[in-house]
């Protein structure tokens, strides 16, 4: 019997799993580039272009119920040119579409679904289509007939409308500075205001479902706390962080992240886990523990880095993008579903565990005989359970009559049993791209919990990470990066996120491990980003240098959302970096980027909560810490204990090693070049605009001066 053919198109040779996932589908799908637009000119066909990633699960659906449809791909294949976009490879390209899919429909996502003329302007655009008429939706194969009978019948109505579409994108997509728009520490107090109008006092969180983690937010609050010692600020924050983690979003398994919640109680999420969310959230978490010195948030944070290490990590020590929403269900292998590998019915709970145990961790997690899931549309989730902590280990032992720590043995003794039983269920889909910007992320995430819990397994991870990108996504001659990497380096160009998260990533491992060299790359790539993404004009970055000439819009993107603008991550690099460099033109052009985005600040603050935390640091005068002393000796090690229990988010940290690296740091910084130790000992130097009090070296004189800027601290040690 012979095998049936199985198609392959233009995307067998790519890198990204995405499009190789699309290989074989009948549609003759073609990667971004210049023989899917010569073929769209010469044929006269517009261009359907499709954009998603490899763990979307709503890509999946449409993918099987569309892509892999012989009847529909036949009318793709006669009247498109068909082209598959990664929007993880090329922000580029998704970031202009997405742009114009949200000011034509109010909304956005992925799968992205936009019809383009031959010289790549939209004139439709949508998301996610099923193939025939339901859920409210148009079908994809009435949409694609109805557009292919528009394009033959009034070619030049929708040439004309791709026309002016580009031309309203250029206009709203102007970033609008201007010199007489000013901001000030009021515009702090507005950001606070407007967040906290979207505060859910009931569930956490700032805003209604679906339910977003948005790092910029709490990141903003804690500092907005610190800086005004607002209660409330504090408390919505905490309690958000505490209900993201004890809800489905978050694997009481296995730890990290999934995407997002789709009910306002942060229970069932979309599966995804991002590794850009792990990085964030890792700080964000650090963070809190720092504040509050309350365990909870270390270990969620812990259970981010273990799951990191054991499951997102390669072999060199690069992390990898993402792991899927959806895998085949354990009980029927060749049937896949979305959050098939993390959720439980109550017989696999009860016969996994001891009757006492699972009375006790179905009593914890919610889980039911009947499922948990409260609304399932579409019927994924028939007696399952999500796992989410509706009680507490104190509350639990009240319950059954036990001590909170039995409650705590058996809880751990059961999750690792559970985790065992579930790791030999089929895995979810890898996205094993090795992102630049992303490992940038997730390097400030091991960098800052080794400052706070001191495990050298972190200090090394994001250490290996950095490595890795210097050895295989760096050119040493150009001085440039490369956007991903996957079974060898891409030949794409990187983005300005790239440079701005992998050089606050670098800033924040040197502050972790003091090795100079992360301050030199940093300070070369800060260069070098400069270069490419600098607005001469108006200040900011675009996320483009502007030499491909497909992409029609040179953006400047100001959105603080799942990822951090890049703009908000380079205006607290230059910060940081002109403290420690002591370099007056990075302040200067901080500055200027704030201006080129003030008008975007002074209407909507709570956009951009990220750039709002670069602000709070910009009203201050920086508390410059300099550690005199031996980095591997203990009492060099004590100072560092000391210094990282004091949530001080304006500050620098840097070590005068009485070696090589302290005349290093001297040839910027003058006045590092006589700072010593004192008696023999490590010595603190606490200084602002490098005017230095008197050091000590004396632990407890030490707590005593950083009291006076920790919150924490301030009601004992007031400022006089």
């Amino acid at each position: 019997m012979t095998k049936p053919i199985i198609f392959t198109n233009h995307l067998a040779n790519a890198k990204s799993p995405y499009l190789i996932q699309h290989a074989h589908n009948p549609v003759d799908w073609f990667p971004w580039g210049e023989e899917a637009f010569t073929k769209a000119r010469n044929e006269n066909k517009p261009i359907f272009l499709s954009i998603g990633y490899s763990t979307c699960h709503w890509c999946h659906v449409m993918a099987h119920e569309s892509f892999e449809n012989d009847e529909i791909a036949a009318i793709m294949n006669k009247y498109f040119v068909c082209i598959k976009v990664d929007r993880e490879e090329r922000p580029d390209v998704d970031k202009v579409y997405m742009t114009y899919v949200q000011m034509a429909t109010g909304s956005g996502g992925w799968p992205m679904s936009v019809w383009l003329t031959p010289d790549l302007k939209p004139f439709v655009g949508g998301t996610y289509f099923p193939p025939d008429d339901r859920y409210g939706r148009p079908g994809f194969k009435n949409v694609l007939q109805q557009i292919a009978d528009a394009w033959k019948n009034d070619r030049d109505g929708i040439i004309a409308a791709g026309n002016s579409v580009v031309a309203k994108l250029r206009e709203v997509t102007k970033v609008a500075s201007s010199n007489e728009t000013e901001i000030d520490r009021s515009t702090l107090d507005t950001t606070y205001t407007n967040i906290k109008s979207t505060y859910d006092p009931q569930e956490g969180g700032f805003g209604g479902a679906p339910k977003f983690p948005q790092p910029g937010k709490p990141n903003f609050m804690l500092r907005y706390y610190s800086r005004q010692s607002k209660q409330d600020a504090l408390d919505m924050t905490l309690f958000t962080l505490r209900k993201m983690a004890n809800g489905g979003m978050y694997d009481h398994l296995g730890g990290g992240f999934h995407r997002y919640s789709v009910d306002d109680r942060w229970h069932v999420p979309h599966f995804e886990k991002m590794l850009y969310d792990q990085g964030q959230l890792a700080c964000t978490y650090m963070d809190a523990y720092q504040i509050t010195s309350d365990p909870f948030f270390a270990d969620v944070a812990r259970g981010i880095l273990d799951y990191v290490r054991r499951d997102m990590t390669g072999d060199q020590g690069q992390f990898y993008s993402a792991e899927d929403a959806d895998s085949a269900r354990p009980e029927n292998p060749a049937e896949h579903a979305e959050g098939a590998f993390y959720a439980w019915e109550y017989a696999e709970t009860a016969r996994a565990l001891s009757a006492e145990q699972a009375s006790l961790f179905n009593y914890i997690y919610d889980v039911k005989q009947d499922g948990n899931v409260r609304s399932d549309p579409y019927k994924e989730f028939v007696n399952k359970n999500v796992l989410i902590a509706v009680n507490t280990s104190a509350e639990a032992a009240t319950h059954f009559n036990k001590s909170v720590e039995e409650v705590e043995a058996s809880l751990t003794q059961a999750r690792q049993q559970l985790f065992e039983i579930r790791s030999k269920r089929p895995r979810p889909h890898l996205d094993d791209k090795t992102i630049t910007a992303w490992n940038g992320l997730m390097i400030s995430g091991f960098a800052r919990a080794y400052q706070l819990l001191e495990d050298e397994a972190d200090i090394n991870a994001a250490r290996a990470a950095a490595n890795f990108i210097k050895t295989n996504l760096y050119d040493e001659q150009r001085l440039s990066l490369l956007r991903h990497y996957r079974k060898g380096s891409s030949d794409i160009d990187g983005y300005a996120d790239d440079y701005a998260f992998l050089i606050q990533g670098l800033l924040d491992l040197y502050e972790a491990c003091f090795d100079q060299s992360y301050l030199e790359w940093a300070l070369a790539l800060q260069q070098k980003q400069n270069d490419l993404f600098w607005d001469k004009e108006s200040g900011g970055y675009f996320s483009t240098t502007g030499s491909d000439e497909t992409i029609l819009l040179r953006m400047k993107e100001s959105y603080d959302g799942a990822e951090p603008s890049p703009n908000s991550v380079s205006l607290l690099n230059l910060l940081r970096l002109s403290q420690m460099t002591d370099n007056a033109d990075y302040k200067k052009q901080a500055e200027q980027l704030l201006q080129a985005f003030s008008s975007t600040l002074q209407r909507a603050p709570n956009a951009m909560p990220q750039m709002m935390v670069a602000f709070n640091y910009y009203l201050d005068k920086p508390m410059q810490i300099i550690i005199a002393g031996d980095p591997a000796a203990q009492d060099t090690r004590a100072m560092l204990h000391e210094i990282h229990k004091h949530f001080i988010p304006n500050k620098i940290l840097l070590l005068a090693d009485g070696a090589e690296g302290q005349t290093n740091m001297a040839e910027q910084l003058e006045f590092m070049r006589d700072l010593k130790r004192i008696e023999g000992k490590a010595t603190a130097y606490i200084c602002e605009d490098f005017a230095c009090k008197l050091p000590v070296n004396n632990l407890k004189e030490l707590a005593k001066m950083l009291n006076r800027h920790d919150p924490k601290g301030m009601e004992s040690s007031p400022i006089p």
